[in-house]
């Protein structure tokens, strides 16, 4: 098993996980997947991430007790209100494993966020 440190792969860092949180981090990558479809995987700052157009779209990371989700800046930004109840960072939020993934609420983040992108690169 790979530590999340050394991972060379979002396979070999969601790998390297307790089951409880493995499954939390899997919930976030298939969502992002699926929303995003062109966008590419890879490891970037030691934790996964995806990338669509050649810039980073969205980060996440496990952590003992949340996933931590970067949705870059402007992504907090633009959901300040409902991402309040959770704890936060510059361009991050914690979401804690005690309590069920925001996935409605992370898909709305992540379609924002490619929103952006493609409009970054296209103007």
């Amino acid at each position: 098993m790979t530590s999340a440190a050394t991972a060379t792969s979002i396979d070999d860092y969601i790998a390297g996980f307790p089951p409880a949180t493995r499954k939390a981090l899997e919930q976030v990558r298939a969502l992002i997947r699926v929303v995003a479809p062109d966008a590419t995987e890879k490891i970037s700052y030691a934790i996964p991430t995806f990338d669509l157009n050649g810039r980073h779209l969205v980060h996440f990371a496990g952590y003992a007790k949340h996933i931590g989700f970067y949705p870059i800046p402007s992504g907090i930004e633009a959901f300040r209100e409902e991402l309040a109840a959770y704890k936060q960072g510059r361009g991050s939020v914690q979401f804690p494993l005690d309590k069920p993934m925001p996935l409605d609420l992370i898909r709305r983040i992540v379609e924002y966020r490619a929103a952006e992108n493609r409009a970054r690169t296209a103007g």
